[in-house]
């Protein structure tokens, strides 16, 4: 899997697939965790395909934000569709980490 990957003021933005459960998490991670030791460690994942994620979708988020933070940077999520947002709630993740409606907002908080 190769995930939509494009950098703007230094910061990397990441579009997710449509779903993102078991099946890829895996793949998914690898890429992220890779994006983010190559780059700047700023990374803002966009999830407005993104319609369905498990508790392994999940941990890649976690596992990323963890690798961005041991570089003193952050990852922010950016056009949550309600469903992936209702998890981020009933997880309490949504406490964790820096949740956007735009890019915009996300961009002037990592820069």
């Amino acid at each position: 899997m190769s995930l939509e990957k494009r950098t703007q003021n230094s910061v990397d933005i990441v579009k997710l697939p449509e779903q993102l459960m078991m099946a890829g998490a895996a793949d998914v991670r690898t890429e992220l965790k890779e994006i983010i030791s190559n780059g700047s460690g700023k990374l803002i994942i966009d999830l407005a395909d993104t319609t369905f994620m498990d508790s392994s979708g999940l941990a890649v988020l976690v596992s990323c934000l963890q690798a961005a933070r041991k570089k003193d940077e952050d990852v922010c999520l950016v056009h949550m569709g309600p469903t992936v947002s209702a998890l981020f709630e009933l997880t309490r993740l949504h406490t964790v980490f820096q949740i956007f409606d735009d890019e915009q907002g996300a961009l002037s908080a990592l820069t």
